[in-house]
């Protein structure tokens, strides 16, 4: 191999080498500081939070949209799913699957229908189940979302049909092709169903279909008052 030729493939792998690093750089966990904090308080982990402040963690990872573009998202949750959800958009970057939006909730003042309706992927966000009292496992930073406007919450009542967000009326028919679509057996899926968590588009009585959680059962043994 010629002189030059030698030079183009060691730069090469010097390149990609410094590339993997930037990248895994730009995926990380920590705890909650005082920055992030501050943008927290009063939105997402309101006064009336049960949950400690040491149980959360702050998670930062790559991510690309429909179009290959690579963004930077950040999302908080609970410290006993943080590596999990790390690794989990680890190998979504890695496989370009592409996820549009991972901001904190609080940039929408921890308002779900709107970072809903902005296609945004989250986790913590103290609030109760819809139409419930009892605290979503959201509140308890045990639950992500993903891609929510192209996967909805949609329940049948005798009365009525509620769709979350509001907006999402074009995505509600699962037969049709989309950008953003979660489906059973997805890499998205996959991957959260690989590290145990269920699928709200699993459920019998309601479909959610941007939503992956713990068990309940893991729930009451994290937080034993949680019924």
């Amino acid at each position: 191999m010629k002189f030059s030729a030698i030079i183009l493939v060691t730069v090469l792998m010097l390149t990609a080498a410094l590339c993997s690093a930037g990248a895994d750089d730009e995926f990380s966990v920590s705890m909650i500081d005082e920055a992030i904090f501050s943008r927290m308080k009063g939105k997402s982990y309101k006064d009336n939070c049960p949950i400690p402040l040491d149980d959360l963690r702050y998670v930062r990872v790559l991510h690309v949209d429909k179009d290959g573009v690579t963004h930077s998202g950040e999302m908080v949750c609970n410290k006993y799913i943080a590596d999990d959800v790390l690794e989990i958009f680890r190998e979504l970057y890695e496989a370009r699957y592409p996820v549009e939006r991972v901001r904190l909730v609080d940039e929408y003042d921890a308002d779900d229908e709107m970072s809903m309706r902005d296609n945004n992927s989250s986790c913590f966000n103290f609030r109760f189940i819809t139409h419930s009292t009892k605290i979503s496992k959201h509140g308890l930073g045990l639950a992500v979302d993903i891609n929510t406007l192209y996967n909805p919450y949609i329940k049948i009542t005798p009365d009525s049909r509620i769709l979350e967000p509001a907006t999402a009326e074009n995505y509600v028919d699962r037969t049709k092709d989309f950008p953003y679509k979660i489906t059973s057996g997805d890499l998205c899926y996959r991957l959260f169903r690989e590290r145990g968590f269920e699928w709200g588009g699993e459920w019998k009585t309601l479909k959610d279909y941007q939503h992956f959680e713990v068990s309940d059962e893991k729930a009451r043994e994290l937080y034993p008052d949680y019924r």
